[in-house]
């Protein structure tokens, strides 16, 4: 397995238990090379507000999970949720 679906991996799982439809839930690797890897969150407009959470925390939390996933692989993480 890949560095950046370890990362990839983690990020949906976490979001799949968050939201209500699971199945809108479309997590991809939008960029990746040696150092970095880039991260894209989509899923249906109703659950995007749990994604996102008050003022960002969840969002945030999210983020920082993610990091932790790619710290262990060696890489920098972003994690975009686009709407």
């Amino acid at each position: 397995m890949s560095s950046e679906s370890i990362v990839k991996n983690v990020v949906e799982y976490i979001v799949s238990q968050i939201v209500e439809d699971k199945k809108s839930v479309n997590v991809t690797v939008a960029a990746s090379d040696d150092e970095k890897v880039t991260i894209e969150v989509r899923t249906s407009s109703d659950d995007m507000g749990r994604v996102i959470g008050k003022r960002g925390r969840v969002a945030r939390a999210i983020r920082t999970v993610a990091q932790a996933a790619a710290d262990e692989e060696g890489l920098q993480s972003t994690v975009e949720v686009i709407d």
